[in-house]
């Protein structure tokens, strides 16, 4: 019995061993296939290298087989990037900026990124180019303006820094899309003395306005004034032309006046008469006979 049950025992194990065997290997083929499969993100672009060189440096989203051990792919963000950072400057008239804040927005040309990642690296744009080029570009343009008119021209002097570094990284397949100089700080001392300045210019602005707004009144009511003079003048001229017409129409006929006298009548007559004659009224010649027939 003992005999029997070996024989059965090693078959057994033999097909285990066998099957344990297969299993690894499936598992080998799974991982070489994984390791040879790819998967591209949108935003990003595939890099595909041959025992090191550049095969193919635009594969688009999606899955992408390479050769084990022979060829691999790196995914590239295309992507807008952001590099932040503060800088110290000087301007024109000695003023120290104590910092300011830049932000630098670029892509990567797809083009060129074969070309950059062999003279630059793309792990290397911000050190290697933009950071030692956006310095001098910064520096120089900040010395251009006195603290002042930096203050009043920010937005110009952003668009050169912008348009300088653009042309400076362009060669390298670097697609600058925006420069934007967030902030500018002075030194506290150069602060409070721009307060004060705008302070005193607001209140200059503030009593210029009230100056012109006293002067306007004044010219307002001299204006009023002359209009009133003009306006009794133009009566006293009618009235004095109505008067020398009246004279004229009496001069030629004496009766003009009774006939004023007649239009201005209510048609009534005066309760007391007076000693005048009624001028209305004419009377009839008294009866000498006293009435009698």
């Amino acid at each position: 019995m003992n005999d029997e049950n070996r024989q059965v025992r090693v078959p057994r194990q033999q097909n285990w061993g066998k099957i344990v065997l297969i299993v690894l290997a499936a598992v080998a083929v799974v991982l070489v296939i994984a390791n040879c499969m790819t998967v591209i993100p949108e935003g990003f672009i595939g890099v595909k290298y041959n025992l090191g060189k550049i095969r193919n440096s635009s594969l688009q989203p999606g899955a992408h087989f390479s050769l084990p051990f022979i060829e691999t792919i790196e995914k590239v963000d295309v992507r807008e990037h952001v590099y932040e950072t503060y800088q110290p400057a000087y301007t024109k008239d000695t003023q120290t900026v104590e910092s300011i804040y830049v932000k630098v927005n670029y892509v990567y040309a797809t083009a060129q990124i074969d070309s950059l990642i062999r003279t630059v690296g793309v792990n290397n744009v911000e050190s290697t180019l933009i950071v030692p080029n956006l310095n001098s570009i910064l520096k120089n343009t900040i010395g251009k303006y006195k603290a002042e008119e930096l203050i009043q021209n920010r937005s110009i002097a952003q668009e050169l820094v912008e348009d300088e570094l653009r042309d400076a990284l362009t060669p390298y397949g670097v697609n600058i899309t925006a420069v934007n100089l967030a902030d500018i700080d002075f030194e506290d001392s150069f602060e409070q003395t721009i307060r004060d300045k705008v302070a005193a210019e607001q209140e200059a602005l503030r009593v210029k306005n009230e100056t012109a707004a006293k002067e306007e009144e004044a010219r307002q009511t001299v204006i009023a004034a002359q209009a009133e003079a003009d306006s009794k003048k133009l009566k006293a001229d009618a009235d004095a032309y109505a008067i020398s017409v009246i004279q004229a129409e009496l001069s030629k006929s004496p009766e003009y006046i009774e006939l004023q006298k007649i239009e201005k009548w209510n048609g009534e007559f005066p309760t007391v008469m007076g000693t005048t004659v009624n001028p209305f009224v004419t009377l009839a010649p008294s009866d000498p006979s006293g009435g009698a027939e």
